[in-house]
C-alpha cells in the first residue's frame, strides 16, 4: 500500500528529508497492511470490551497525614520573602 507521505507531513507541518520521507512510508505501509490484516478478521461473535484485566477503581484511598509546618519547609532555603519560597523568575530576567 503507498502512502503518501509528503502529503501527510504537509498537513502536519512538518519538515522531512528524503531520507525520512522513506522510512515513514515503510512504517506506515506496515502499519496499514496490518489494520488491513485485523480487518478481515471475523468478530461477529466477539464481544467488545473496553480493557482484559476486569479491575476497577484501583485507586487507592487518600490519606491525610501531618505535613511540615511553614517554618520547617522554609527553613532550609536561601532565598524566602514574605513566608513563601524566593526564586529566581522563568518569564523575564531576574
Amino acid at each position: 500500500m503507498k502512502v503518501d507521505v509528503l502529503h501527510i507531513a504537509k498537513l502536519a507541518k512538518l519538515p522531512l528529508n528524503s531520507k525520512e520521507v522513506k522510512k515513514y512510508e515503510e512504517q506506515l505501509s506496515s502499519i496499514l497492511s496490518y489494520i488491513d490484516k485485523l480487518q478481515a478478521l471475523d468478530t461477529t461473535n466477539t464481544e467488545e470490551t473496553s480493557q482484559t484485566t476486569g479491575l476497577e477503581n484501583v485507586t487507592g484511598e487518600d490519606v491525610t497525614s501531618p505535613s511540615l509546618s511553614q517554618e520547617e519547609a522554609l527553613s532550609n532555603t536561601k532565598n524566602k520573602h514574605n513566608g513563601l519560597f524566593k526564586v529566581k523568575g522563568i518569564l523575564n530576567n531576574e
